[in-house]
């Protein structure tokens, strides 16, 4: 396509309910749907672990079509209490999304994510596939070691040296052999302070890779304070648990279980963040999903060949066929 060609967001628009959700523990839910109260059901899965949803997220989808459902994980965004570690884990945040998805009526629903998202989306689906109409992935993200050692220890610092000094300032150079160690016990420490500036650190370094553009297109909220701490955090928290997954590489070796399920892949091809070599892998193991790279775009889902190749993706999957 050419690029010209190619389709933006949709307008913007408001919720038509919000609240939060109860869970089984100390967490409280937010969550919001928009759209049509008669479109085809969607939930949006958002990245980190430790994000948080945005209006953009809305504007993916014809809102005259989706009945569109986002909510923010455990101690992200406005879900309550903030930054909270506690009962956090891959598997709980699956549940949520059942609890949702009964919360609010809704039989099946398409699920769509990127990055994180992407995991959580197949976590969620290998999980319960007779709820899932659909997945919308970007930024395949498969929570292997594979992965964090490349952003977090070896890899990216080669693209990326100078942002790389700034993430590796905070740690001491005897502690540098285990960087997401060595967050941890910082993000972990009950001095606000001492989790301010790992998380500020921890933050900006994701911030500068996730565009084609580098550093100078980092996101605002990536030097915001209160989101670097529950971002920095959780996503820590995660790492070092290896996503909580029973064995490396769990996702793809159970990818059986959704592949009746229709699904997109896309994928930017210069993503330093989630390279390229997960959504290939995913690819090979789920053929029949179609499977789209950008050739001009890194992670951010906001870079114009992602948009829209998202916005087709979520077009296509109101009329694809149903599994089962």
């Amino acid at each position: 396509m050419s690029l010209a060609g190619r389709r933006g967001l949709y307008a913007e628009i408001e919720p038509f309910a919000s609240g939060w959700m109860a869970t089984d523990g100390p967490h409280e839910i937010f969550y919001e749907t928009c759209g049509s109260t008669d479109g085809k059901p969607v939930v949006v899965l958002h990245g980190g672990p430790g994000g948080a949803i945005n209006p953009t997220m809305r504007r993916y989808f014809d809102p005259a079509r989706w009945n569109v459902a986002l909510f923010d994980q455990r101690g992200c965004g406005l879900s309550r209490p903030n930054a909270s570690l506690d009962d956090n884990t891959t598997w709980t945040l699956v549940a949520d999304i059942e609890r949702l998805r009964r919360h609010l009526g809704v039989d099946r629903w398409a699920v769509f994510g990127g990055s994180w998202g992407s995991t959580l989306a197949l976590a969620y689906a290998i999980t319960h596939p007779d709820r899932v109409t659909a997945l919308i992935l970007r930024g395949i993200f498969l929570m292997t070691r594979r992965e964090t050692h490349w952003f977090y220890q070896d890899g990216a610092s080669m693209i990326f040296p100078d942002s790389w000094e700034g993430f590796c300032a905070p740690i001491p150079l005897a502690e540098r052999g285990d960087m997401i160690g060595a967050y941890h016990r910082r993000l972990i420490s009950s001095d606000r302070t001492v989790q301010a500036k790992a998380a500020a650190a921890w933050s900006r370094w994701e911030g500068d890779a996730l565009s084609l553009r580098g550093p100078q297109a980092r996101p605002a909220k990536f030097d915001e304070v209160d989101f670097a701490i529950a971002f920095a955090r959780i996503e820590c928290h995660f790492f070092a648990h290896a996503g909580f997954m029973t064995e490396d590489g769990w996702l793809l070796k159970h990818i059986d279980a959704i592949r009746q399920i229709p699904g997109w892949i896309i994928q930017g091809r210069f993503d330093m963040v989630t390279p390229m070599e997960s959504a290939w892998s995913l690819k090979k193991a789920w053929p029949e999903a179609r499977f789209e790279l950008i050739w001009d775009a890194g992670h951010a889902s906001t870079e114009p060949g992602i948009v829209d190749a998202l916005i087709r993706a979520t077009d296509d999957a109101l009329t694809a066929r149903q599994p089962g």
